[in-house]
């Protein structure tokens, strides 16, 4: 089970006002220690611990931050109206795009994405899958 989940950053201010745009919306919460951030994701019903935590921070050894490459961070939203809404926030307060919020023909029919690039360059997805809604084919 992954426990927590940690992108660099170089600007915190800059990477707060993205991660806060793009994870408030979600349910989760913000929480400052020695300068770096903490994002706590909500805890579901009968749920215990709610997994992983995203923490963004300068990296310790004092060289700059920088994104991997092929490295991706996913997120789940509760349907596709907030897909776009958090895609806008995120893009609004810093963020890059990298794949409009739509259906893409390689993933299934009800899976809706977008994907974007933090500030310091890590990339993100966005999804939905809600079956109550429209698919790609409906």
């Amino acid at each position: 089970m992954i426990a927590y989940v940690t992108v660099g950053a170089d600007d915190i201010a800059q990477a707060e006002r993205f991660y806060s745009a793009l994870l408030s919306p979600l349910g989760y919460e913000l929480e400052h220690y020695q300068g770096d951030l903490s994002y706590i994701p909500p805890k579901g019903a009968g749920q215990g611990v709610a997994l992983p935590d995203l923490y963004v921070k300068r990296p310790f050894n004092g060289q700059p931050a920088s994104a991997g490459n092929g490295t991706m961070i996913a997120f789940e939203a509760r349907d596709q109206s907030q897909v776009r809404a958090v895609h806008a926030a995120a893009l609004a307060a810093g963020g890059a795009d990298e794949g409009a919020p739509g259906f893409r023909p390689d993933y299934g029919a009800d899976f809706f994405v977008c994907y974007l690039r933090d500030p310091q360059g890590n990339k993100l997805a966005l999804f939905s899958s809600n079956p109550d809604e429209p698919g790609r084919d409906g």
